[in-house]
């Protein structure tokens, strides 16, 4: 039973459903394992527990490559 964990900010629930879609379907394909096989585990954090520079991420641009994100999602 292969595990993925991912961890990272707050997002929505649609954004969730997508990750756990797209990553048990690449690791699937990588190891020919059927996509039954994968759990995968979110584990999100306030943007005030995660630091980047020393800087904690609420006081921070919107992260990387996460221009669609509604800022009320990141909260």
């Amino acid at each position: 039973m292969p595990v993925i964990t991912i961890d990272l900010w707050t997002v929505s629930s649609e954004i969730r459903a997508e990750l756990i879609q797209k990553l048990t379907k690449t690791a699937s394909d990588i190891t020919n394992l059927p996509p039954s096989a994968f759990f995968v585990y979110i584990r999100e954090y306030p943007p005030d527990a995660i630091g980047v520079g020393g800087i904690p991420l609420s006081q921070q641009k919107i992260p990387p490559n996460a221009e669609n994100i509604p800022k009320k999602d990141l909260l």
